[in-house]
């Protein structure tokens, strides 16, 4: 296949996403290099993950002492570094963000600064802080690639495309284990049924999200920052298969879909290989005939409090965002933990939004400030339930 060999640093080498990531590099092994590979707690596969690629720098999260160590033991001679440090390596061409939440929005802010080109599967650092990331890629040079399906598709519907001659923007959502469910029963769905997603194998937390549907409200804010697009020009639309990834109008009339089988690895080796498109993922092919057909409607409001929260939130900007991401991350936690109920979710972010007082055009240490506090706004929530 020839073609220049990439430089990557994956930051959340251990999860979902930076797993499904190093599949496409073995599928490709001659157009790529794993410079960098970051991880949280999950030692033991940073070092599996070690001994395959061979990285020059490696990292990990709450015991990084321990980590280097084992590092040292097995002979693997990386040199330890920060995320931040990777991103923005000399190395590195491109920088995998594959964690969720705030953890990312420092290793982005870095490699963007570096003008790097970043694929990011995080929707929270857009969310949080979009304008000053969408601001810190155009300073710099850097470039921004979605890893997440939806904002994939958009992306690859825009491919040639003017943004002056977009009507809309429609972001599919399946609706998650719960969208049949009597809604008298929510209260007690359990934490194992919020994780048996229909279409996909993903992270808890955006599997939950996928319950709740905030997920999809976040997915709104981040199209807005990555294709500059007005708020109420996004929509979505309930889609059971998970297809149809999004869709794009434009003011003609047109509308042009990207569809394929729900298999990350595809929008990751979108991302990866840009601006080609090369064989060597192991995702399925789409075999429409198989499918046989494809079912759109409405999205019931009433089931999905947390959307409505969501662009209520991305309506509100400044800080709101960021207040609601905060909250849903320390919510999402205790329900898997089994400290609150699955409508409790809903209860501690809106909770969170109600009490906030937000900054219009936020700096940095304001989003920070405002994560920090709906993290403790949450938590003492929790506590007094609890």
């Amino acid at each position: 296949m020839g073609g220049p060999v990439t430089g990557l640093a994956i930051i959340g080498s251990t999860g979902s996403i930076g797993r499904q990531t190093l599949d496409v590099v073995r599928s490709l092994p001659d157009r790529f290099r794993v410079v960098g590979l970051a991880a949280g707690d999950n030692v033991s596969l940073l070092e599996e993950q070690a001994r395959e690629f061979r990285p020059r720098l490696a990292g990990a999260g709450r015991d990084p002492e321990y980590a280097y160590s084992r590092m040292v033991e097995l002979g693997l001679n990386c040199q330890w570094a920060t995320p931040e440090e990777m991103a923005s390596h000399p190395d590195v061409d491109l920088v995998v963000i594959a964690t969720v939440g705030k953890a990312g929005l420092s290793p982005t802010l870095s490699a963007l600064r570096s003008g790097k080109a970043v694929a990011i599967a995080n929707k929270e650092v857009l969310v949080m802080a979009g304008h000053i990331v969408t601001a810190e890629a155009k300073g710099h040079g850097g470039e921004i690639r979605p890893i997440d399906s939806e904002h994939s598709a958009i992306w690859q519907c825009l491919w040639g495309e003017p943004l002056d001659a977009v009507e809309r923007v429609i972001l599919t959502a399946s609706g998650g284990p719960f969208r049949d469910s009597p809604l008298e029963e929510l209260a007690s769905v359990t934490a194992e049924e919020a994780l048996r997603h229909p279409n996909w194998q993903m992270g808890q937390k955006i599997t939950v999200d996928s319950a709740t549907l905030l997920n999809k409200g976040l997915e709104c804010i981040e199209a807005r920052w990555l294709f500059d697009i007005p708020l109420e020009r996004i929509e979505v639309l309930l889609h059971r298969e998970s297809i149809v990834h999004s869709l794009v109008e434009f003011r003609d009339g047109s509308v042009k879909a990207q569809l394929g089988v729900p298999d990350m690895r595809l929008p990751i080796q979108a991302a990866l290989t840009y601006p080609e498109r090369l064989p060597g993922t192991t995702a399925p092919r789409l075999d429409l005939r198989r499918i046989g057909s494809l079912n759109f409607g409405a999205i019931d409001m009433k089931r999905y409090p947390c959307l409505g929260l969501a662009l209520e939130a991305g309506g509100r900007a400044g800080t709101y965002p960021a207040v609601l991401s905060a909250a849903d991350e320390v919510a999402v936690q205790h329900f898997l933990a089994g400290h609150i109920g699955f409508l409790d979710i809903h209860r501690v972010s809106e909770s969170a939004l109600a009490a906030h007082r937000g900054a219009a055009n936020p700096s940095l240490d304001e989003v920070l400030e405002a994560d920090a506090w709906a993290r403790a706004w949450a938590e003492d929530w929790v506590k007094a339930k609890t």
